[in-house]
């Protein structure tokens, strides 16, 4: 049998190259190509061309490429994004058995108007792979890298330390938010460069605190055995509790405080229970369990969207996965994920806040599109003696964004843009105060 190198065909309009985010229509005719091609449909993505590729590319010939090019390939196990140029969209395509490059093109109506495979070759300066860098430590601070072994892999983070400190000094742990989240407040595979952590690590370097950031289990340098099918939420607390013991075992540190920015705040408030923690961070928390913040966040998506996923949230409760799920649904509860939503659910931030005993902010946006200004009221009503920071005009990834939507989203792909300076104030201030008790 010939070999097959790639996808017969792309047809697109010339037009201006421009580097940005790819729209939400691209995300979803991915994530659709990926479920029926590994579920060995091709006719089913032939259905999803537009009516130029079908007049270019004929079914059967399109058929027959697939099925060979699945028997060489395997089934495709992560697509991760890699830039957007109108009308394409690169993604490096990871197969059972290869690595290609996946550019796609779709119209307004989410119909394939190009599909191409052909070989990946890493990007040395182009793309959110470059991106991601281009924020470098500030020099007064020295890092360094830091490998926790665990019984399933290891956990790779990054410590940050001012170059003058001459004594022992406070040390902020950075517990990262949902999704593939990498050490620098990116992620790659959903095309996300912020690079929030590492600018969080540079601010508090210059002002006298170390801190240490790290690729969560099974993200970047991050190696475990754990399948995301055997993922839950209490893997994430194991392994801050971990760093957090390895941290105290430091004799450079003379206390420990954790920093939890989104889901992270809830890793941090269960990692702190009982542990050599004294004080706590609470950046973009929610105030209400996981489950209730998602079914909010559907709201905003069309009705068949939000059907959906509340037709799987429903399953959950009896304790139960959906498997034949919406590719529009699969970034936040495809088949593989849905254990891990199951166990993260169980927990209320409102019941585990009460049971922290040290000095505690709550910090909150009034611009962030995912958690709400009445998330952080929630929390402080349930810790009446925390510290309640409310930033004017700060989103969710802790910088300068407008109300609008579009506008918003938009400053999660512009890695330079700076954290919000009232933000880093109130920071600050707590630490000092911290640091004095």
């Amino acid at each position: 049998m010939k070999k097959v190198s790639f996808l017969i065909l792309i047809i697109c309009l010339a037009t201006k190259i421009i580097a940005q985010p790819a729209p939400a229509n691209y995300i979803l005719a991915l994530n659709k190509f990926k479920q029926l091609y590994n579920n060995n449909q091709p006719d089913s993505i032939y259905s999803m061309f537009s009516p130029e590729m079908k007049a270019a590319l004929p079914a059967d010939n399109f058929r027959s490429t697939t099925v060979q090019l699945k028997s060489q390939l395997g089934n495709l196990t992560e697509a991760d994004f890699v830039k957007y140029e109108a009308p394409l969209a690169y993604y490096k395509a990871t197969f059972e058995k290869s690595t290609l490059l996946l550019n796609l093109s779709v119209n307004s109506s989410t119909q394939f108007t190009g599909l191409l495979l052909k070989p990946y070759q890493a990007p040395a300066t182009t793309g959110a792979a470059a991106t991601t860098s281009s924020i470098s430590t500030d020099p007064s601070i020295t890092e360094s890298p830091v490998t926790l072994k665990t019984f399933s892999g290891s956990i790779s983070g990054t410590l940050a330390i001012p170059k003058n400190a001459t004594d022992k000094i406070p040390v902020v742990l950075i517990i990262a938010g949902s999704g593939p989240t990498d050490r620098d407040g990116n992620s790659p595979k959903l095309g996300l460069t912020t690079n929030t952590y590492k600018m969080i690590a540079n601010e508090l370097g210059k002002n006298g605190f170390a801190s240490l950031r790290y690729d969560k289990r099974l993200v970047g340098q991050s190696v475990s055995s754990t399948k995301e099918t055997e993922l839950r939420f209490e893997d994430y607390i194991d392994d801050a509790v971990g760093l957090i013991n390895m941290l105290n075992d430091d004799q450079r540190f003379s206390k420990i405080i954790i920093l939890g920015h989104s889901e992270g705040s809830l890793v941090g408030m269960m990692a702190a229970y009982d542990q050599p923690v004294k004080a706590f961070i609470s950046v973009a928390g929610a105030g209400d369990s996981a489950d209730k913040i998602m079914t909010e966040q559907m709201k905003s998506q069309p009705q068949w969207i939000a059907d959906g996923f509340n037709r799987m949230l429903d399953s959950l409760k009896r304790g139960k996965t959906t498997d034949n799920i919406d590719p529009a649904l699969y970034s936040v509860a495809r088949p593989s994920v849905q254990k891990y939503l199951m166990s993260w659910f169980r927990y209320n931030p409102i019941r585990e806040i009460k049971k922290i005993k040290i000095p505690i902010l709550i910090v909150q946006g009034t611009t962030d599109l995912q958690v709400t200004v009445a998330d952080a009221d929630k929390l402080k009503k349930a810790k009446s003696d925390a510290v309640l920071a409310i930033i004017p005009g700060m989103n969710h990834i802790l910088k300068e964004a407008p109300a609008d939507k579009a506008k918003n989203v938009a400053t999660y792909n512009e890695p330079d843009l700076p954290l919000k300076p009232e933000f880093v104030k109130a920071m600050i201030n707590f630490l000092n105060k911290v640091k004095n008790l």
